[in-house]
């Protein structure tokens, strides 16, 4: 199986280093990020240095902003029976099939967790999908993380604004949450080992556990204890959910302007 990766980037590029892992094919990449490629990639400078080779899927990694100039290019090189995957947040596959015409496309929206194997990914195919382009994105997905598909992309754009964008939401919480730390007293290497290895094992814990999170977070208060008093601080006013909400609620705004 050949596939050809249109752009690599932060995003393109980690997913690329686990398909070449984890899957049989042959993968051939236009790179314009300045980034080395990995191993056992080919590189291709363009469309036109590709020769006329047909694919048998076009994984679309470029912004979302660039596919209507950067794709148009790319059409001639779907094998007949071959498909369309992006990985770009927003763009609809119906703007998508404006480009190609009317070609099975699937979007695949991974988070950055890609780069070890952790992504959680959502998935939606179009009218055109056989069950082959689908099983093809299915193993994509899951060389890289979760796979979970959806039944329509505004669900996807939901997917989006809660996992695609989320990992940017914890590690601004994160920052926050050494800063506060180091305010503390504490040197910002201890800070900051502190606030990880807290937040990982808290993670794992509500991960292995099947308790519902509320049910957690009691069990580590006691009555007027510690971690009541920040507890009660840091929900006072209802804040930190209004603020939860807006986040959310503006990357999907975003990706809702982007289709």
């Amino acid at each position: 199986m050949d596939i050809l990766l249109v752009g690599c980037g932060k995003m393109g590029g980690a997913m690329l280093r686990r398909w070449l892992d984890a899957m049989p094919a042959r993968f051939a990449a236009v790179n314009r990020s300045g980034r080395a490629l990995p191993p056992g990639t080919e590189h291709a400078t363009g469309a036109d240095a590709l020769n006329g080779r047909r694919f048998d899927a076009i994984v679309i990694a470029v912004k979302p902003q660039q596919i209507p100039d950067a794709l148009p290019a790319y059409t001639g090189l779907l094998a007949e029976d071959g498909c369309y995957v992006s990985i770009a947040a927003g763009f609809s596959a119906a703007s998508i099939g404006k480009i190609v015409g009317d070609k099975p496309v699937v979007r695949i929206m991974p988070n950055l967790p890609a780069l070890i194997g952790r992504s959680v990914n959502g998935l939606y195919a179009n009218a055109a999908c056989g069950e082959a382009h689908r099983e093809l994105a299915n193993q994509l997905a899951r060389a890289t993380g979760t796979a979970v598909w959806l039944d329509s992309e505004d669900e996807l754009d939901r997917l989006t604004a809660v996992a695609g964008s989320g990992p940017g939401y914890v590690f601004e919480i994160t920052r926050s949450y050494v800063a506060a730390a180091e305010a503390m007293g504490f040197s910002p290497e201890t800070a900051r080992a502190l606030v990880l290895e807290t937040m990982g094992g808290a993670v794992e814990m509500a991960t292995r556990s099947q308790d519902d999170v509320t049910d957690l977070r009691n069990s580590v208060m006691s009555k007027k204890g510690t971690t009541e008093a920040g507890i009660n601080a840091l929900r006072r006013d209802g804040l930190l959910d209004t603020l939860l909400e807006d986040t959310i609620r503006a990357a999907y705004d975003r990706a809702v302007e982007l289709r």
